[in-house]
């Protein structure tokens, strides 16, 4: 999903000039000629990633506009665009609540770094806001990704479960997020805060699963050389999260009902139980009704597990949360790997949605962060996601063709030629007569092959090629290439 940025400005051709570098980056622009129309769209409706703001504007000022915007509480990254480069309009610029400051005229290498490291701290404090949220038991229902209606479902459901200690049993395919939604149940009751313990009885040793649930004594069993206090003595005045509970062996379950009904735990060797104070949240992957009439999973326990139930979605059933998914993803991973993606094209986005996506949320969280780390351009393309497209990266196999005079013999020359003996090459070198072409000629063809791998996004063109923008401008109007940039922007 293309980020938004506001451009406020009463001139229009200052507007226009700022809006033709942001296209070809893939952001989406919209305008606004005063700061009282900007103020309209940000409190709203509408909104914006970034705002560049001019400061000298007839009726309310930038400076004036940026101070009613932070009064109005709204957050959004403010980069001023003056024409006076003072440090004391700087400083009272930045004392208002922007992030950063322009000099007009304002190059386009500079536009771009601004607008990114204005998304990027955006994204920065976001995560860091989750991660501690998710690292002190707070997140909740609004920290969930996705505004699908069965995602509104779910959601409803898990605000209502939360106002109470009731037992909650959360179906769903694997991959889903169950673990997710135990966690916003836990961040919005009035346990948030308290300790949130997940256990996945699925990857619990048989023969270790009542020492690990309900602890031991030190010496109760061989191995046992320290006292071990057991996943719901860990959750003591928080929750306990059970996933995959229909994994737990029969002879478990029935110690497990007990604990849940005394609201106590007997340790393996102990002498007395150890009162406990426990909010249970469990998940299965499988069908439990069904589990209970092949004799798998004891129906006492599923009764007592299953008083609140809450099925999650699969992803193939909320293709519309798919974009602000991707997005969160991009963000978090951009984050990780110190890369600058922004986005998807929007082939791409259109190619994600259409999957079924059998690993649901899994699956297309591993899938962005393997396309984000080998990504070349600031935008996704469908051949980052050759598992899915079918389409291989266009550079990958000339990078990966065998060379040297170490090569075999045979791999070199069946990459060296193709069925017409053409160098296998997006861009020849010799004509069809195995003569040189001209310089010109080749230049052409290489600029047309870059401009269709990086999807008409100048910058990394001009990186890739190793030249400037305004040289690169220049050639594609010498070499009449105008109208492909077009296309593949």
């Amino acid at each position: 999903m293309a980020k938004t940025v506001l451009v406020v400005d009463d001139d229009p051709t200052q507007r226009r000039l700022i809006q033709a570098v942001l296209d070809r980056e893939g952001y989406a622009v919209v305008h606004a000629e005063s700061g009282g129309e900007a103020i309209d769209r940000l409190t709203k409706g509408g909104g914006a990633d970034v705002v560049l703001l001019d400061l000298v504007m007839p009726g309310l000022s930038g400076m004036e506009a940026l101070a009613e915007m932070r009064t109005a509480g709204v957050a959004t990254p403010v980069i001023v665009l003056t024409a006076n480069g003072g440090i004391e309009t700087v400083v009272k610029a930045m004392q208002a609540g922007a992030q950063d400051f322009f000099v007009k005229p304002v190059g386009p290498d500079r536009l771009l770094v601004g607008v990114r490291n204005a998304l990027q701290m955006t994204q920065l404090t976001a995560e860091i806001g989750r991660l501690k949220k998710r690292a002190s038991g707070r997140s909740s229902f609004d920290d969930m990704v996705g505004d699908s209606e069965p995602m509104r479902m779910v959601k409803a459901l898990g605000q209502r479960a939360a106002k109470s200690s009731i037992p909650v049993l959360i179906t769903g395919e694997s991959g889903v997020g169950k673990e997710v939604i135990a966690r916003a149940l836990h961040g919005a009751s009035d346990r948030a805060g308290k300790p949130f313990i997940a256990v996945n009885c699925g990857a619990l040793p048989a023969n270790l699963v009542e020492s690990i649930l309900f602890g031991h004594e030190k010496g109760a069993f061989t191995g046992a050389h320290e006292k071990h206090a057991g996943k719901f003595v860990e959750a003591n005045g928080g929750t306990l999260f059970l996933d995959e509970i229909g994994e737990l062996p029969l002879d478990m379950q029935v110690k497990l009902l007990r604990a849940l009904q005394e609201c106590e735990v007997d340790p393996v060797g102990g002498k007395r139980p150890v009162k406990v104070d426990v909010r249970i949240v469990s998940a299965t992957n499988r069908d439990p009704a069904q589990q209970v009439k092949e004799g798998a999973f004891r129906e006492d326990l599923f009764y007592r597990l299953n008083v609140f139930p809450i099925e999650a979605p699969a992803l193939r059933e909320r293709r519309e949360d798919i974009p602000a998914l991707v997005e969160h993803f991009i963000a978090r991973f951009n984050l990780e790997e110190g890369k600058r993606v922004i986005g998807c094209s929007p082939e791409t986005l259109a190619l994600l949605q259409g999957h079924d996506w059998p690993g649901n949320v899994r699956q297309l969280e591993n899938a962005v962060y393997r396309a984000l780390v080998l990504a070349d351009s600031p935008l996704l393309q469908p051949h980052d996601f050759p598992a899915i497209s079918g389409v291989a990266v266009p550079l990958d196999a000339v990078a990966a063709a065998p060379s040297g005079p170490d090569a075999p013999a045979s791999a070199s020359a069946s990459a060296a030629t193709d069925d017409d003996g053409q160098h296998d090459s997006p861009v020849r070198i010799t004509d069809d007569r195995g003569h040189v072409r001209t310089l010109e000629q080749i230049e052409r063809d290489l600029i047309q092959h870059a401009i269709e791998v990086y999807s008409g996004h100048m910058s990394e063109i001009a990186r890739r090629l190793g030249i400037g923008r305004s040289t690169l401008y220049r050639k594609v109007r010498e070499q009449g290439l105008e109208e492909q940039l077009k296309e593949a922007g």
